[in-house]
């Protein structure tokens, strides 16, 4: 195959004829004579003649077009017709595959509708429906996947009407794996049923949701609950931030003093410890509740631990909690005994639901840049287009 042939990258054509002009005009044809489609007989005959005009790729700024030399066969072992098939190139189609990938990429990348009717010549409504055909062809090809062995489960807003969405996210490789409209067991229930692979599911991370918990041990059997950490800090330090409420309401006001609640104890400068330490020795109470915070905090932070560690860990736990359960604090020690186990997995696992509140964010850009989604399925189709898979589509 000479250099001017394998330039157009559509095997089996013989280039015969090139003029350059505002575009770039390519005469071709087939090769050879293919065998029958129908019988697979070598006994064709050259029925007619047909020409194809076709956009193909662009070289620099000009444009290449394709005219397409099409043979139509007549088989004389089988009685049939059919026409010369080009690898890709689509019946009844104007453009090549190439073509149509290629304003696909260029749209994907960032370059407007509007840009891409200039620079190759098509309509702003094409270049969507283009787009949309190569995010579903993708998407389809998603749909048939198995569950990923480490599991993220989360909420997230979609409309005021339809209301909220539960988001899968695969935590090992950083993906979308799907999004399902509702998030009760009563929504998601003919979702979950047909899943594929929900036994390979090995680790699910979650917020303090007893929904997603009894969704998780009822319809992943094989799978330990490991609490997300972002949420179990956030809720000692709601609690302690409603307790701080009932005891000291004026210094609950003071937005510094409320800045150095907040955070770790092991984080503040010596100045700021000093001036936290100043307030909370006038309230002796507040000042046993901050550093039991702080102590719980800092079993809740810790992870990668070997399992003897964590073993030796344990009753000093559980004697923290019997602290809180003792005080006024109560209602935390309750939530934390009933998520005493998905919270004490979070020292051996590394994973947490930030990858998947990070796609929130992305999801939340998606739907502004998009002025708002009504149908959900367009939601779902985009935020896998963009958050499911790496953006590259296989050639034809």
């Amino acid at each position: 195959m000479s250099p001017i042939d394998s330039i157009l990258g559509i095997p089996g054509l013989v280039v015969q004829e090139v003029k350059r002009a505002k575009d770039i005009h390519v005469w071709a044809g087939p090769r050879k004579r293919p065998a029958c489609v129908h019988c697979a007989s070598n006994r064709v005959r050259v029925k007619a003649t047909y020409q194809r005009t076709l956009k193909h790729t662009r070289q620099g700024n000009k444009l290449v077009m394709l005219h397409l030399r099409v043979p139509k066969y007549h088989c004389t072992e089988c009685n049939r017709y059919f026409r010369h098939r080009f690898a890709g190139i689509l019946p009844r189609l104007r453009s090549t595959e190439t073509y149509r990938l290629e304003v696909f990429e260029a749209h994907e990348g960032g370059v407007s509708q509007r840009k891409l009717t200039h620079t190759h010549r098509v309509g702003s409504a094409t270049v969507e429906r283009w787009y949309q055909s190569f995010i579903k062809r993708r998407v389809s090809e998603l749909s048939g996947r198995s569950c990923p062995q480490v599991l993220g489960i989360d909420e997230h807003f979609f409309t005021r009407k339809r209301g909220y969405a539960t988001t899968l996210v695969d935590l090992k490789n950083h993906k979308v794996f799907d999004v399902v409209l509702g998030r009760s067991e009563a929504s998601l229930r003919s979702y979950l049923k047909r899943l594929p692979g929900k036994e390979n599911v090995r680790v699910i991370v979650m917020d303090l949701s007893e929904t997603y918990r009894r969704i998780a041990q009822q319809y992943f059997p094989n799978a330990v609950i490991v609490a997300d950490r972002f949420h179990v800090v956030r809720l000692v330090n709601q609690h302690f931030l409603k307790l701080w409420q009932q005891y000291d309401p004026e210094g609950r006001k003071n937005r510094g003093l409320l800045s150095l609640m907040r955070r770790h104890h092991w984080k503040l400068t010596a100045m700021q410890k000093e001036n936290l330490h100043r307030y909370l020795a006038q309230e002796p109470v507040l000042r046993a509740l901050y550093f039991a915070k702080q102590q719980l905090n800092g079993f809740l932070v810790m992870k990668s631990l070997k399992r003897k560690r964590a073993q030796k860990m344990m009753p000093q736990f559980l004697a923290l909690i019997e602290q809180f359960e003792q005080s006024s604090a109560r209602a935390l020690a309750q939530t934390l005994r009933s998520w005493l186990e998905p919270i004490v997995r979070m020292w051996r696992f590394t994973k947490s639901n930030g990858i998947t509140e990070g796609f929130h964010t992305k999801m939340e850009m998606l739907s502004r840049r998009a002025y708002g989604f009504r149908n959900f399925e367009n939601y779902r189709m985009r935020v896998l287009a963009q958050c499911g898979w790496n953006g590259v589509i296989n050639r034809v």
